[in-house]
Parts: structure tokens; sequence; C-alpha cells
């Protein structure tokens, strides 16, 4: 099931979901003219290197940042084209309704701080995890936890098979949420592979939230865009 649009307006000009779209897509274009493995291993969140003392060691030229940093630019790295478009497309549907329930500057800051949750979520219990994460993820996750409860009723035109239909947001994301539950229950911790505990965290994350970022005029549970007078 692929989400390709919402008939959902907004009041706003969603510059910073703009923003945020730009930098990931100029990031990957960056990495794709190095070598990956020593980009992601150098600018990746390693749990070991976040909770001990142990080296990333990169062996690019570039100029590591400490581990702590990883935390932020790992959410601007992605691991190849689909992981890329995935992540930008559920941002672009998703993303401009958040922020116009929020504006600009709470977007960015409650975008950041899902990423910073979900990041956490998946480095504390692989506290001594040597396979890095890079993605976006975990903070879209955020967003999607937020749109959950600013508008459960809102219609999201899916992709299921060769046929598209429209169903509320609420069985969109309640079934990605669900997927994402099972696919950690099924996952090895020891693997590559997804960070099924990041999009959890994240999600969790945007839901408790959203009532401390959004406008206070701006209601939960809407069926689509209400117009409101700003605080």
């Amino acid at each position: 099931m692929i989400p390709l649009h919402d008939d959902n307006p907004t009041q706003i000009r969603p510059i910073m979901t703009i923003v945020l779209i730009v930098l990931c897509v100029l990031v990957f274009l960056v990495q794709i003219g190095h070598p990956s493995s020593y980009v992601i291993r150098a600018y990746g969140l390693v749990p070991a290197a976040l909770f001990s003392s142990y080296s990333q060691a990169p062996s690019w030229p570039g100029i590591p940042v400490p581990a702590t940093l990883t935390v932020f630019t790992s959410m601007f790295m992605h691991g190849d084209w689909m992981h890329l478009i995935g992540n930008m497309l559920f941002l672009w549907i998703f993303g401009n309704n958040v922020e116009d329930a929020m504006g600009h500057f709470r977007f960015i800051l409650f975008y950041l701080l899902c990423g910073i949750i979900a990041a956490m979520s998946f480095a504390l219990p692989n506290s001594d995890s040597l396979i890095p994460m890079v993605g976006a993820s975990g903070a879209i996750s955020g967003v999607l936890g937020a749109y959950l409860l600013l508008y459960p009723r809102a219609r999201v035109l899916v992709l299921i098979y060769v046929a598209a239909i429209r169903i509320p947001a609420v069985w969109v994301l309640g079934m990605w949420f669900v997927f994402q539950l099972l696919s950690t229950a099924a996952a090895d911790a020891s693997q590559g592979g997804v960070a099924w505990g990041a999009h959890i965290g994240g999600f969790v994350a945007g839901m408790v939230l959203i009532p401390l970022f959004k406008n206070k005029a701006h209601p939960l549970f809407a069926k689509a865009h209400t117009f409101y007078r700003r605080d």
C-alpha cells in the first residue's frame, strides 16, 4: 500500500517540509559521490560509538563529527534511492499538514525532536551494535503519528496493487504502525536492515508531542483541514 496524495489542503506554504526534502536530496547526492560505506560509517548513528569509547575511524577524506552529532547527521542520510524516495514521499504527503497545524518554527523543532527520540529508541536497546543507522524514517514517523491525531478522517489516496482508492488516514497510518510492530517482532537486531524500533519510537513520540506543538486553536481528530485563528 503506497500513499499518493491526501485530500487535505493547507493554509500556509510548507516551507520547512520543502527545506527538509531538499536537504535530504542534497545530502544523498553528496553521499553517492563518495564510497557509501565510509560515509555511512562516519556520519551514520553507530550505537556503540554513541555509548562507549568505540571510534568509528572513517577512512574517507572528510571531517568526522562527534558521535553525539551523528544523531542529527544520520537523519539526513539514506541507504539508497528507494529509501530516499519512499521517505520523501511520506514527508511530502503528510508533513505539509502537520507543519500547517503548528507553524514553521515549531514544526522543525518537532521534527528534530521526534528524530532524536526515534534514534534513541533504536540505539538504547542495541547499545553495543556496530551497525550504523541512517535515514529520516524516525523523524518522519513522528510526523505520521502527529497526522494520525490531527486528521484521522482525512482521505488518503493509496495505491494497492494496480488500484488507487481513497481511505481514511486512520486506516492508512494504523496499518502502517501495525506493520512496524510485526516487523520489529520478527527482526533480528544483530543483522542489518530496517531499524523498525526507530519507526515505532518516532511514531509514538509524534502522538505524544503533537498536543504540545500544535497551534492552540487547531483541533485534534479533525476530518480534514479546519480554518482557525493562529495563536
